[in-house]
């Protein structure tokens, strides 16, 4: 391991916004964040990029980002720090542990950007917008909480739309160009570094917005493998 990564992972420790793994958390951000405000959930945030963006935007709103790498997360708790910015935190976890640490109606909304694809058809599982995941998110979401995805992958997109599809959920927009106009909601102009240099390159952003049912979500999980099949390629 490089020695700029075992600095960050030292100075991480004492960092008062980040979390790495903690115990009995449930119930509790309110008291961490010293307010009654919502919470908005950023997850594979990476650098925290997108986390940093929303809570410039909306100072009344609590965020945090959520990625197993410290490297990455020093970075957007830094810049957090240096801009004084009491609205943001940032945990380190595995997504699939998040009922760990949130209980229901903790979160009011939920932000996915640029998740690794999974591309392959046995990694299926770990695609963020996996039925196991949405059953999981349904778990912490208040009622009516959205969902957003960003990315540019349109694996994953027509992925995502396919599970939606099966749960007969209609999306609140679907966008499979999200820059062929101007975007009207600020929210979904703030931009990754990555973002930067897929436009740059000439990719497209996909973008959708949705929301989840009251009622438990079936598990539809064979069904949705069943339908893909191998006719699903990066």
């Amino acid at each position: 391991m490089g020695q700029k990564k075992l600095i960050r992972f030292a100075e991480i420790l004492n960092f008062p916004n980040v979390f790495q793994y903690p115990v009995g958390m449930q119930g509790k951000w309110k008291d961490i964040f010293k307010n009654e405000h919502g919470i908005t959930l950023e997850l594979a945030c990476g650098k925290g990029e997108y986390t940093l963006g929303l809570a410039r935007m909306f100072p009344d709103r609590n965020f945090m980002g959520i990625d197993m790498k410290g490297n990455r997360l020093w970075v957007g708790a830094k810049t957090a720090i240096k801009e004084n910015l009491s609205n943001v935190l940032f945990l380190r976890t595995h997504i699939d542990k998040l009922n760990d640490y949130f209980q229901q109606g903790d979160i009011d909304e939920i932000w996915i950007t640029f998740p690794d694809p999974q591309l392959r058809l046995s990694k299926l599982k770990k695609r963020l917008t996996h039925p196991k995941f949405l059953r999981l998110y349904q778990t912490l979401l208040r009622p009516g909480g959205f969902i957003h995805l960003k990315t540019d992958s349109p694996v994953l997109y027509d992925f995502t739309l396919k599970v939606l599809d099966l749960y007969n959920i209609n999306p609140v927009l679907a966008i499979d160009d999200l820059y062929s106009t101007v975007p009207e909601d600020p929210i979904v102009r703030i931009q990754t570094h990555y973002e930067k240099l897929d436009i740059a390159n000439s990719n497209r952003i996909h973008y959708v917005k949705f929301k989840l049912p009251i009622e438990p979500l079936a598990d539809i999980d064979k069904q949705l493998k069943d339908l893909l099949g191998e006719r699903e390629t990066a």
